[in-house]
């Protein structure tokens, strides 16, 4: 059983977490998360999507590579589970940008609701 269509998924969700986060970093709405990607975005826009895109190519070589394995069904399906919940928190931090959860929520919550589902991740 290949993977063809869970990788390009995972793939596209990667590409998207990508320009979903510079978007955010760059209009000053969130900082990166993972420190290693910071470092990259701190030397520019390029170096941090080229790592990005790298890494994503990696895995989609290894798992259409190796998509007959049952320990890669299982990676694809935990990646894609992470990736989902990751775009979950770029949904909030839109709606936080445009202010939709601050008419929800007390203003002085937002940060910690954000933080704790960030920290579930």
């Amino acid at each position: 059983m290949h993977l063809f269509r869970e990788t390009f998924l995972l793939f596209s969700l990667n590409l998207l977490d990508a320009i979903l986060t510079l978007i955010w970093v760059r209009s000053g709405v969130a900082p990166e998360g993972n420190d290693l990607m910071a470092s990259f975005l701190d030397m520019g826009d390029l170096p941090f999507l080229g790592a990005k895109i790298a890494m994503g190519t990696f895995a989609a070589i290894v798992l259409l590579r190796w998509g007959n394995r049952k320990l890669a069904r299982y990676g694809v399906s935990v990646a894609l589970a992470v990736y989902i919940s990751v775009m979950g928190v770029h949904l909030l931090t839109y709606l936080t940008a445009v202010g939709y959860l601050s008419t929800l929520l007390p203003q002085e919550q937002l940060p910690s609701v954000v933080e704790a589902i960030r920290a579930s991740l």
